[in-house]
């Protein structure tokens, strides 16, 4: 179970932002803070494996407390001037996430994060260069837009895991009998997957000489 506490001045928003990460499965809200000090209180009393931290909080800027955290951290503000954008960066945040946003869109890194972390864990043998990588791009594999208008990011999500599950490249129908949908459906999403940048197609021909689409996922 990931261990979370959420750092944000609003006591409302900090109790939805609370919600939001508690409906990703394998995580768990330890705490909530509504300032600095509070925040750098809880971590030292639950060890958290994440923080959630607002920029705006009433004693420091969560940019200035980053580097005291000691563990891991997504920014969550409506803060979007570049110097803070490149300040938290600096400073050690795994990922950046503007106010408002759904809780959907947190889930989606909340989950690459909880692929970061099996992939890159504290402890544990020396990695290679191919094995950062994979954990880097797994970190940001939720920094995806949003379904085009009239798919669902559920179904999306769905798809991607089962081209990730084949390990190798599969077809619109084998995805569309493997999640039981319509072949057309899953070459749709296959196909809006490939757009963003989250799958590859390439063309296996067979012996009637029509080539059929296969896809395969960037992130390995």
């Amino acid at each position: 179970m990931i261990g979370v506490v959420v750092v944000e001045d609003d006591f409302r928003v900090a109790q939805v932002h609370a919600e939001f990460t508690e409906r990703v499965p394998g995580f768990r809200v330890v705490g909530t803070a509504n300032t600095a000090a509070r925040a750098l209180e809880l971590i030292a009393q639950h060890n958290p494996d994440l923080v959630l931290l607002d920029n705006y909080l009433p004693d420091r800027p969560g940019v200035a407390l980053l580097a005291e955290l000691g563990t891991d951290a997504i920014m969550l503000t409506a803060a979007t001037d570049p110097a803070t954008v490149r300040a938290a960066l600096a400073a050690g945040a795994l990922n950046y996430l503007v106010k408002p946003f759904t809780a959907e869109q947190l889930a989606d890194r909340l989950t690459a994060y909880a692929r970061y972390q099996a992939r890159l864990p504290i402890t544990g043998a020396a990695v290679d260069q191919d094995e950062i990588d994979r954990a880097m791009r797994l970190l940001h594999d939720g920094d995806r837009p949003a379904a085009p208008k009239g798919q669902s990011t559920l179904t999306a999500q769905l798809v991607l895991d089962a081209l990730r599950r084949g390990g190798q490249a599969r077809s619109a129908a084998e995805i569309a009998e493997e999640l039981g949908i319509a072949r057309a459906t899953a070459q749709r999403y296959l196909a809006a997957l490939a757009q963003d940048g989250r799958a590859r197609m390439t063309l296996r021909y067979g012996a009637s000489g029509r080539p059929e689409h296969q896809y395969e996922t960037t992130a390995r």
